[in-house]
């Protein structure tokens, strides 16, 4: 029984043109050929054809089913485990993208008249929290801020124009506005996002690199190093009850040199926390050899001086606010430090 190209399409229920496309790229190439140079099918290639339907049914390229049926490629099964493993992926995706749905409902329900403007707005700050951040942060962000909302409430944005103002007007991070409004900044981060170094790492990153988040919160790089000058400038003066004048500049100019060693350094650091490693690990060691190294360059290496800097952390508690470091975290850097020091003196 030999069949022409129309036959068969009506039969399989595709195109001519399909057919047509198969025998070019070597798929299913016609055993014979008519007077009038027609295609004909014959049992064989309608086999063939039912393989290649089978094939594609898998969601396999035609390229990928080429391969197999010539068997100069991987074996069925394991083409079969690996659009397993791809439609597993894709259920994930499609499971996250109903949660983000949902939690897009969520978070504009109760909207007198839920705008368009409105919708995509927190669907694109939906989409890059995913993008930076884990589920469980997300969900632990939500619930801090006591909102499912991801885009920033009224006391946030109020306060972003503030800062704002202040880099227009040329204000210098000294200043006492700059310090006024860095420690609301800090309060209110510490109130409605956590103390966690690790995703404060993560907030920064999203907001020095995406250009959509900087046009909807307002905030950029710009604006990131002025707001943190500026709750360093209250640190310091801080400090400044602790310290002699020369001391405080050699830690102001470090300050500038290695303020984002020190965010990698305190956020790596809670990592190790929280796997539960001890003080003495290699690991927690490499990273108090850093510690040691930006301390020295900030305070130098006297015991003296290291004493003080102990002495001001515990009396003035504002020192650490919206450092990431706590005193959970001090305890365990000093364990490390005096592990460090003693294989220092062997």
């Amino acid at each position: 029984m030999l069949l022409k190209i129309g036959e068969l399409a009506k039969r399989t229920g595709l195109t001519v043109r399909t057919l047509h496309h198969y025998d070019t790229i070597g798929l299913l190439t016609p055993s014979a050929r008519s007077d009038a140079g027609y295609r004909l099918y014959d049992r064989a290639d309608i086999a063939r054809l039912h393989r290649v339907q089978a094939l594609r049914r898998l969601d396999l390229s035609l390229a990928e089913i080429g391969v197999l049926l010539a068997g100069a490629g991987a074996d069925l099964q394991s083409v079969i485990e690996q659009q397993i493993v791809a439609l597993e992926r894709q259920v994930v995706q499609a499971a996250a993208l109903r949660d983000r749905l949902k939690d897009l409902v969520a978070s504009v329900a109760g909207a007198a008249e839920p705008n368009l403007d409105g919708w995509l707005t927190t669907l694109e700050m939906m989409t890059m929290y995913s993008k930076y951040f884990t589920d469980e942060e997300v969900e632990n962000l939500r619930r801090r801020r006591g909102s499912s909302k991801l885009t920033l409430s009224a006391e946030w944005l109020e306060m972003v124009a503030a800062v704002r103002g202040l880099i227009d007007k040329e204000t210098p991070p000294q200043s006492a506005q700059a310090a006024t409004l860095a420690k609301r900044w800090m309060r209110l981060a510490q109130q409605t996002m956590g103390d966690d170094p690790r995703f404060f790492l993560k907030l920064e990153a999203m907001h020095r690199n995406e250009s959509s988040v900087q046009v909807l919160t307002g905030i950029d790089g710009t604006l990131i190093d002025y707001i943190s000058q500026a709750a360093f400038e209250v640190r310091l003066s801080l400090y400044a009850r602790y310290f002699n004048a020369g001391e405080l500049v050699r830690t102001r100019i470090s300050h500038r040199k290695n303020m984002q060693h020190w965010r990698q350094l305190i956020a790596e650091t809670r990592q190790q926390m929280a796997h539960g490693a001890a003080p003495e690990q290699p690991e927690v060691q490499a990273l108090i050899q850093r510690w040691n190294v930006l301390h020295v360059d900030a305070w130098g290496d006297d015991p003296i001086v290291r004493q003080r800097v102990r002495a001001a952390h515990q009396a003035e508690p504002e020192l650490l606010m919206g450092s990431g470091i706590d005193p959970a975290m001090i305890a365990f850097v000093q364990q490390g430090f005096s592990h460090f020091d003693s294989h220092q003196s062997e």
